[in-house]
């Protein structure tokens, strides 16, 4: 699959339904959607992404997931059954998380405090410290489990899993990756012949 400039361009503030169940174990939140996760209605989705890669490497997934197509109804299935979803910060996909206003990204906030309010996962995993900070109001804010709850919920901020995150490896992103997965609960496989 494979889209022009201009097709991408036409996805901008396009927004993206949650990946949610029963069950909810781990919350993965992103920023805001890209413009390939809007063109495919997946959450971290493009082939540079390296989310799906990560969480097959730490384990928290058993096989791959194609990052450049929308999920199927199998691995969406899957990914509900396991326990895991995704929602956004900010529902309004854009070419770079940077465009979105600190507005947006508090009022965000506000969005997600209702919505693990009213799904009751038992982590919520933030993907990206810099709009964290803002949203939350915690310049100082590491990366790792936080101090703060949301509504009685465990809190990580991990890594962002962008291609543009230069500063991160799969293999990085998979360590930051494992740690909120193992206090949500989950059993972890890594592919054989990797350490677990």
């Amino acid at each position: 699959m494979g889209f022009t400039k201009a097709e991408l361009r036409s996805y901008a503030d396009a927004s993206v339904p949650d990946l949610v169940g029963p069950g909810l174990r781990l919350l993965f939140v992103g920023i805001n959607p890209g413009l390939w996760t809007a063109a495919t209605q997946t959450h971290f989705a493009h082939p540079g992404n390296r989310f799906y890669p990560a969480l097959r490497l730490a384990g928290v997934v058993d096989h791959e997931i194609n990052r450049a197509e929308p999920l199927t109804e199998a691995d969406r299935a899957y990914l509900i059954a396991r326990g895991l979803g995704n929602t956004n910060l900010v529902n309004r996909a854009t070419a770079r998380a940077d465009e979105l206003t600190a507005d947006e990204l508090r009022a965000g906030r506000r969005r997600l405090e209702a919505f693990v309010a009213e799904h009751r996962p038992v982590v919520v995993a933030v993907a990206g410290i810099t709009a964290y900070r803002t949203a939350f109001g915690r310049p100082r804010a590491r990366s790792g489990e936080q101090p703060d709850q949301i509504s009685g919920t465990r809190l990580w901020v991990v890594p962002n899993p962008s291609g543009l995150n230069a500063h991160e490896t799969t293999a990085s992103l998979a360590a930051a990756y494992a740690e909120p997965a193992l206090a949500a609960g989950l059993e972890l496989t890594p592919p054989a012949g990797l350490p677990g």
